[in-house]
C-alpha cells in the first residue's frame, strides 16, 4: 500500500493517540491498560527534538501508523543507542507500512550516528516480536514476569537491532 511518510507535526497528535488508545483498549500490545490523554500521550512516548519521528498517511489523508525514535538513556555512554517506538491504525497491519516507518527511522537514526536500535516488546505482544525479528532484529533478553496486564503477567523482551 502507498502511504506518504512526514514528519511528525503537534497537529498529528490527537490522531496518533487515537491508534494507541485503540491498542490500549483491544489488546495487549501496550503496557498500559487504560487510554491516556493527548497529553500523556505525548509524554509516554518522549518526542526528543532532532530523533526522527514520523506519520504515513494513505493516499485519503488517514493516519495509516507512526513511529519514531527517542534516546535509549540520557546517559552520555548510550549516545549511539535508539529506542523505538511504531504503531499502525486498525487495517493497516500487514502492508509493508511498518517496514517503511522502520526504514525510514534507520535512515535517520544512520546520520545521527545511532549504530543500534533498541525495542521492548510484551511476550503478550507476539506480532510485534515477529515483526521485529522478521526485519532483522535479534532477541537480546528478557525480563522474566516483570509486568502484568489484563490479570496476565508477561515478560519485557529487548530486541536489538545493529545498523
Amino acid at each position: 500500500m502507498e502511504v506518504e511518510l512526514l514528519p511528525v507535526s503537534v497537529d498529528d497528535m490527537a490522531e496518533m493517540a487515537g491508534i494507541f488508545n485503540h491498542y490500549v483498549e483491544h489488546s495487549l500490545a501496550t503496557y498500559t491498560e487504560t487510554p491516556v490523554s493527548v497529553e500523556r500521550f505525548e509524554g509516554l512516548m518522549n518526542f526528543t527534538p532532532g530523533y526522527p519521528a514520523y506519520v504515513a498517511r494513505d493516499s485519503g489523508g488517514s493516519l495509516a501508523g507512526f513511529g519514531l525514535l527517542r534516546p535509549y538513556s540520557p546517559i552520555p555512554a548510550f549516545d549511539r543507542a535508539a529506542e523505538l517506538t511504531c504503531f499502525l491504525a486498525s487495517g493497516y497491519t500487514g502492508r509493508g507500512i511498518g517496514t517503511a516507518i522502520l526504514e525510514a527511522l534507520e535512515s535517520g537514526a544512520a546520520e545521527l550516528g545511532i549504530e543500534t536500535i533498541v525495542a521492548t516488546v510484551s511476550s503478550l505482544n507476539e506480532g510485534s516480536r515477529h515483526f521485529h525479528l522478521a526485519r532483522g532484529f535479534v532477541e537480546q533478553g528478557r525480563l522474566v514476569g516483570i509486568g502484568s496486564r489484563g490479570g496476565r503477567r508477561f515478560d519485557v523482551v529487548y530486541l536489538q537491532k545493529i545498523l
